[in-house]
């Protein structure tokens, strides 16, 4: 339990001075860029206090000065702040749309160009969030999706689902997938425990939706790639 009492302190002592200079900050001249790298600066430091270290490997293939779509396996609630501080650049990912009714907070989302998404299963509120996603791209942010929807409970690859590919069709931007391991056993699934440990992240080259007649085929190629950078056990 050492380890999560200093991961959240860690988190609490520097985020919150941080959060009471660059929010405001970010406010009043509407870029959001030096709140996004403190946070970043933030999560790393917790993660080397706590004892978890981070491998990455592969981040040369990722496309310089290119926005791109980061799809990746999902296995335990440390997998975000492992792998968003390691992506180059700024990216965005999906949040629940009720996070954007948050006063202040749900006002920051906004500023960070978050995309909102509704659970409702509704083709409007898939639309909806399709289109946002496409705007925040055009504005040059990458997009980091973990394309099961949810953390697998015993590290083995879930099913995908469709939307991420069906935005990678529509808007043509090179998709990378990325394996993550090792910390599936660090916070497993219903857990609040952090131990310590290393969290692998593999960067694979990246796959052009324009190369594949369809999103199924696409869907394949992400698949095999994530599955190519994970152990066998966790390929099923």
């Amino acid at each position: 339990m050492i380890s999560t009492f200093i991961l959240v302190g860690t988190y609490i002592l520097l985020g919150v001075p941080a959060a009471l200079v660059f929010f405001p900050l970010a406010i009043v001249t509407g870029n959001a860029t030096p709140l996004y790298n403190i946070a970043q600066r933030i999560t790393r430091a917790g993660f080397v206090l706590a004892g978890i270290r981070v491998n990455v490997t592969g981040r040369e293939h990722v496309p310089a000065g290119v926005a791109c779509i980061f799809m990746s396996n999902h296995v335990s609630n440390l997998d975000p702040p492992a792998l968003i501080p390691r992506i180059p650049g700024r990216t965005s990912v999906f949040l629940k749309r009720s996070l954007m009714k948050i006063p202040i907070l749900g006002y920051g989302f906004r500023l960070g160009e978050l995309v909102p998404v509704d659970r409702d299963g509704r083709v409007e509120s898939a639309q909806e969030s399709a289109a946002a996603a496409c705007r925040v791209l055009e504005k040059g942010l990458h997009i980091t999706i973990f394309v099961e929807g949810t953390r697998s409970p015993d590290g083995k690859m879930l099913p995908f689902k469709k939307g991420p590919f069906y935005l990678a069709m529509e808007t043509g931007a090179p998709c990378v997938p990325v394996s993550i391991h090792g910390t599936e056993n660090m916070m497993a699934k219903g857990s609040a425990r952090v131990r310590r440990g290393t969290a692998n992240i593999t960067f694979h080259p990246p796959l052009y939706p324009s190369h594949y007649a369809s999103r199924e085929e696409l869907m394949d190629a992400v698949r095999e790639a994530i599955a190519g950078g994970l152990p066998e056990r966790m390929r099923a």
